[in-house]
């Protein structure tokens, strides 16, 4: 007797939930779009977020704020390096460690990608009235808490993994909708905000 295997039935979910789906697959193709305007990969990205929010870090900082080793960092630093967007400084106040510090060219060219899209978001908020406003941010701050309760505890994040870069398009792939399984791709979305 044979049987047919069918995919799981996505779950009913209320526009507002599609929105926020849809929301993060556009910040993942929007987060590999600034990767392909710097030359690098996933893993390369999310180090330039850190240094571009932070300020110069050492290599042990940034591969704990990564999560991966520090061979595996160094092999981050040498890529970004290598396409001119960091340097390796000795740190100012211990002559025995060094300093990742980003490139102010290759900052302005990240912020000059970002910062349309920031202000365009933030430019929505002025179509609603203050009671409005405060309906949104309550939700919001509701789907925040519903994303942090899902996270482990600091103490059961798993050891540091090693970077893998993640394969770079050239082009954009297809454009993806959400909830829909004929145009669903492979369901995972990076948050790279540059709210870290």
């Amino acid at each position: 007797m044979q049987h047919s295997e069918q995919a799981p039935e996505r779950p009913a979910a209320r526009r507002p939930t599609q929105l926020l789906r849809d929301i993060l697959d556009t910040s993942d193709e929007f987060e590999q779009h600034v990767g392909r305007t710097l030359s690098v990969n996933a893993t390369d990205l999310e180090a330039m977020e850190h240094l571009i929010m932070h300020g110069p870090l050492g290599p042990t900082e940034l591969s704990r704020r990564l999560n991966i080793s520090t061979a595996a960092v160094t092999g981050v630093i040498d890529r970004l390096i290598g396409v001119g967007h960091v340097t390796r400084e000795q740190h100012p106040t211990d002559r025995r460690s060094v300093v990742v510090v980003p490139n102010p060219k290759s900052v302005e060219t990240a912020m000059a990608t970002l910062m349309p899209m920031i202000m365009g978001i933030d430019r929505v908020l002025d179509d609603f009235d203050d009671a409005e406003k405060a309906v949104i941010e309550r939700y919001l701050d509701g789907v925040v808490t519903i994303y942090r309760a899902q996270l482990p505890e600091p103490g059961d994040v798993p050891p540091p993994k090693p970077a893998v870069p993640r394969p770079r398009a050239d082009t954009p792939g297809p454009r993806r909708t959400s909830w829909k399984p004929e145009s669903q791709s492979d369901g995972t979305s990076v948050l790279s905000s540059l709210t870290k």
